[in-house]
């Protein structure tokens, strides 16, 4: 059955693409958040191993949310660890368990890609003026720039 939500056939697919982007940064954030959850170590440990699990849990019900978005503008979401690498600016740590300093500034990185990715995804949502998907991504940009600001505090 054809879609009729009020945005043209070309604008959907240019919306879809850049939320696969957003969904794949997303994706690959929430594994290295949660990968640094399990790992991390030191006198912060306690701090870190709870602000790690709250990004994480954030980052993987926000990728709910933008494949539902990318299926109701009639698009299929990714969902292959191969298409989110692809597709990602986030790319996968080497090391699995890093001094705690540098899974914090790692993460402030993929929070700060992350928030420029949804930047550019916005773009052709409001050039069609598809609110609903400008107001995820709004919400988006917001949580990861606050996330790399709670991030960064640890680092002085």
């Amino acid at each position: 059955m054809d879609i009729d939500i009020g945005l043209e056939k070309a604008d959907r697919k240019a919306i879809a693409d850049g939320l696969a982007h957003v969904l794949a940064d997303t994706y690959m954030l929430y594994q290295k958040t949660h990968t640094y959850h399990w790992n991390v170590t030191g006198p912060m440990f306690s701090s870190l191993h709870a602000l790690f699990m709250t990004q994480y849990t954030e980052l993987h019900d926000a990728a709910d949310l933008i494949a539902e978005r990318i299926r109701a503008v009639g698009h299929f979401a990714p969902g292959s660890y191969a298409k989110y690498a692809q597709l990602s600016a986030i790319k996968d740590s080497e090391d699995d368990a890093p001094p705690a300093l540098d899974m914090v500034r790692a993460l402030v990185e993929g929070h700060e890609a992350l928030a420029r990715t949804a930047r550019a995804a916005f773009k052709p949502a409001e050039k069609a003026s598809d609110q609903p998907t400008m107001d995820l991504l709004t919400q988006r940009m917001e949580a990861s720039e606050k996330a790399a600001w709670m991030l960064r505090s640890h680092l002085g």
